[in-house]
């Protein structure tokens, strides 16, 4: 399967991985089984053999059934060990996928987990056909990642869809054979080879889809959690990804965040250590649609079909402009220093040109120091050094809600910290004057419930202008922010990403550091890098600027792995310190693209009826589809984002921001015209279909209810009262 795609479980050479344990369809106390499904192609032999155990529950000591194609006697399969020929044979690959599945039997959820095989389990391994569970605690430790599995997938019965998954590889298995078998004879048709290549290949990806479906459907039966696991697709140009509460947050299920149920399970590995396995299983959950994107994406001339993606927040709107620009004779020059290894803080040129770009954009009361700048790869990797410096493992950062869910991610992958989120809400009341206002009471009363619960917070998390809802705080509201930080001795962090961004002539950004006098100085840090305003995500660049000394030097740490090269550092200087080119030519451009692609997009949501919140800021809009949802839950914002994915077109669902409320979706619109309309048509599809199937779902209910509803017997006749 040499075009598989993404899936979890690859081996090669015979080498076996383990999925976590499920109980018995039935309910019966069995011993141990398992179900076993081998997949065995070898290509280049004249006679290619398949060789599949397809039975969902093998006994004790499986008996192998084999379907096969000139299987040669050198070669056996014993148990699940490595296969290997007796003697050499001059087959020149051979790949083997296996998937073994344990089956144990059902037990009370009061007994303690079984070892059910994986990577990490330190309990002795059970003896041959003994399945006793024992009365009381283990007193050899499990490891915690095992336990999850064991204890997530201990009740709920999955036989039947898994069946239909292996039913339905198992046909695409006979296929493959077909192929593998009429190859030999066509070899003297060029052609012929050639489609059958490529039929092969085809069938190859598609088998390492569906094993990836059954090896990661397994999870989605966790008990005390039946809702479908959204994916994370808010993904940033930033290099990070939206959704993902870390793995140790918070190990209960059906909160209004991602936590890790939502991803663990899904990488096994004999290989990986258990925080590398929750890493990747992160990983991939979290950008599953982002790389089926990039295999994958439209274009207007080669690729028609392909994905459209409005999920990420991407700037291309004016990447013709910067192109230009960084196409010019003064970008060009390469100096020998440039070519050497850089100054960890960023390069002297360059932390001197943010201070002073940042002096003149944010309208700062004076000039900012450039010892205080430290310049990394992208803004979520200061942000992710940021947690580092200023927390320990298991402390956390307040959050107000929905917010940019790729803070998850940073906070996670390095520094462990958790993020504990200020839930806003759409409705207007009278102590929300707008939707999703963030107040001081909102602060403090997730303070202290936080405090309550054991944990400690370090630090305010704020972005302005907004991600996703599009809102520019006003002084006089981070003024009050920053106080109630500085009452309850917490950082914040600023981000203003989108400071340039706001193309609304009658909002004013105002940043942090235009304040005259900050609440407390030292405990008050902004984040802005080039990525959105500037079209460049590509360069990696991120700039902190903080007036404590030692958070700077402790960040300037992480440039020994988080650095720019100094060919970038030079083009990023040559570009900020053109402010002729900025006002004069770039801006104005900028901002009049960003109206004409929000005016033109908005037009489109008011004709089919959609509500959103008409902001002037930012690359995106924040859509409430709330009424396209029956019931409104986050298992239908879920099947509403898949139904998307099925039309090639990617929105970044409301769960992923950690939205307290289903239903809402940030629609990215910085992108080129053409685009957009192809974009907006298929979202308009999308909707039709989804009323429709509403419509006829609501239909059905209404039919049901009226024929389980008794019908009142009738009066009886004048004549028959009188008999």
């Amino acid at each position: 399967m040499r075009d598989g795609g993404e899936w979890a479980g690859r081996v090669t050479g015979g080498s076996a991985f383990s999925l976590p344990s499920v109980a018995d369809p039935q309910g019966r106390q069995t011993r141990s089984s398992r179900c076993v499904a081998l997949i065995q192609v070898h290509h280049s032999h004249p006679a290619p053999f398949v060789r599949l155990v397809s039975s969902p529950f093998i006994k004790e000591k499986p008996k192998t059934r084999k379907a096969r194609v000139g299987l040669p006697r050198t070669h056996r399969r014993v148990g699940l060990r490595r296969l290997e020929p007796a003697t050499p044979h001059p087959w020149s690959s051979l790949q083997c996928f296996l998937v073994k599945l344990p089956v144990l039997p059902s037990v009370n959820p009061l007994q303690p987990a079984r070892n059910c095989g994986l990577k990490g389990s330190r309990q002795p391994a059970e003896a041959s056909g003994n399945t006793q569970t024992t009365s009381g605690p283990s007193d050899t430790p499990h490891t915690p990642c095992v336990q999850m599995r064991d204890q997530a997938l201990r009740y709920r019965s999955i036989h039947t869809q898994l069946m239909e998954m292996v039913l339905t590889l198992q046909q695409t298995v006979e296929d493959h054979i077909m192929q593998l078998t009429t190859r030999p004879q066509q070899r003297d048709l060029a052609l012929e080879e050639q489609w059958h290549g490529q039929a092969i290949r085809e069938q190859e990806a598609l088998l390492g889809r569906l094993l990836f479906q059954i090896v990661s459907f397994l999870p989605a039966g966790a008990p005390g959690d039946q809702s479908v696991q959204p994916p994370c697709t808010s993904t940033d140009s930033r290099g990070d990804v939206g959704g993902g509460q870390p793995v140790q947050a918070n190990r209960q299920t059906g909160q209004m965040f991602y936590q890790e149920s939502d991803f663990e399970n899904t990488v096994i590995s004999y290989d990986l250590s258990n925080r590398g396995i929750d890493i990747s299983a992160l990983y991939h959950l979290s950008f599953r649609d982002y790389d089926t994107y990039q295999g994958n994406k439209y274009h207007k001339d080669k690729n028609t079909l392909g994905y459209i993606n409005l999920g990420t927040s991407e700037n291309k709107l004016c990447t013709d402009l910067l192109a230009e620009r960084l196409s010019q004779s003064d970008m060009t020059y390469v100096d020998e220093d440039l070519l050497q290894y850089t100054d960890w803080r960023g390069q002297p040129f360059l932390r001197k040109e943010v201070a002073r770009f940042l002096t003149f954009y944010c309208k700062t009361p004076k000039p900012l120091d450039p010892e205080n700048v430290v310049i990394l790869n992208g803004c979520s990797a200061v942000f992710s050094a940021l947690a580092m410096v200023l927390c320990d493992p298991g402390e956390a950062f307040l959050v107000p809600t929905p917010a940019y869910g790729g803070f998850a991610f940073s906070t996670h992958l390095y520094a462990k910290v958790k993020l504990v989120p200020v839930h806003l809400e759409s409705q207007v009341t009278e102590a929300n004057g707008y939707p999703f206002q963030l107040t001081v009471d909102k602060l403090e009363h997730t303070l202290l419930r936080a405090k309550i619960e054991g944990k400690k917070v370090r630090g305010l998390v704020l972005i302005n202008p907004q991600n996703p809802l599009g809102d520019v705080y006003s002084q006089d509201s981070m003024m009050e922010y920053l106080e109630f930080a500085k009452k309850y001795n917490l950082h914040v962090i600023v981000d203003e990403m989108y400071m340039l961004s706001v193309f609304d002539e009658a909002i004013t950004f105002h940043s942090v550091l235009s304040m005259k006098s900050l609440p407390d100085p030292n405990k008050t840090h902004v984040i802005w890098g080039a990525s959105k305003d500037f079209c460049i995500s590509g360069f990696r660049f991120g700039a902190l600027y903080t007036h404590n000394r030692e958070v700077a030097s402790a960040m300037s740490c992480f440039g020994y792995l988080h650095s720019i090269s100094g060919i970038a550092q030079y083009k990023l200087r040559q570009l900020l310190q053109d402010r002729e080119w900025i006002d004069n030519i770039y801006l104005p451009s900028y901002h009049f693209r960003l109206q004409e692609a929000h005016r033109y997009v908005t037009r489109k949501l008011k004709a089919s009826k959609v509500p959103f919140l008409n902001r002037g800021s930012g690359l995106y809009v924040w859509i409430n589809l709330k009424q396209y949802l029956d019931p409104c839950t986050f298992e239908e914002e879920l099947l509403l984002h898949r139904r998307f994915l099925d039309h090639k077109l990617i929105l970044s669902p409301g769960k992923t921001f950690m939205c307290k409320e289903p239903g809402w979706f940030r629609l990215v619109f910085a992108a080129r015209p053409h685009l957009l309309r192809n974009a907006m048509r298929r979202f308009q599809q999308v909707l039709v279909e989804q009323a429709q199937e509403r419509t006829v779902k609501q239909l059905e209910d209404a039919m049901k209810e009226e024929v389980s509803t008794p019908q009142p017997e009738a009066p009886a006749s004048p004549a028959l009262r009188k008999s």
